[in-house]
């Protein structure tokens, strides 16, 4: 398995897009706007690969105060539970912190909370509903 930073706009990109729209769009009856899609291009887009094999991806979108917000992860469903997640938020962790950035925030899913809690996240504040889902807001330090 291997981790990279991808384009925007870029034939792994497209992959992202893809799978992003599976795992998290579609099961919810949503779709991409082409707006959102180019509001992408000045974020941080990270992929896990086996060969030309997309298994998993997230975004760190900049917010201030040095902070990253980590958005949209998603691994394909017959990769869970085999490291690939643990892979791409370690590889994530390390690029934000490479990058000078100080500090990683979310908004998890619920089902997701356990999850980041075992890399340090905590949750902050009062869970709220997003696209009609339970959230919390999620915080580490680097």
């Amino acid at each position: 398995m291997g981790l990279k930073q991808i384009d925007h706009g870029s034939k792994d990109y497209e992959k992202v897009i893809q799978l992003r729209h599976n795992i998290m769009r579609a099961p919810l009856g949503l779709e991409f706007s082409s707006t959102e899609l180019e509001n992408e291009k000045d974020y941080i887009h990270i992929g896990s690969f086996e060969d030309d094999e997309l298994l998993g991806c997230c975004m760190l979108v900049p917010i201030k105060n040095k902070g990253l917000q980590l958005r949209q992860m998603a691994v394909k469903n017959n990769q869970q539970l085999k490291g690939v997640g643990a892979s791409i938020l370690t590889f994530a962790e390390n690029l934000a912190r490479d990058k000078g950035y100080k500090k990683i925030m979310m908004h998890a899913r619920d089902t997701a909370v356990g999850f980041y809690e075992k890399f340090g996240y905590q949750v902050t504040g009062e869970p709220f509903l997003e696209i009609n889902l339970p959230h919390h807001i999620m915080e580490k330090n680097l």
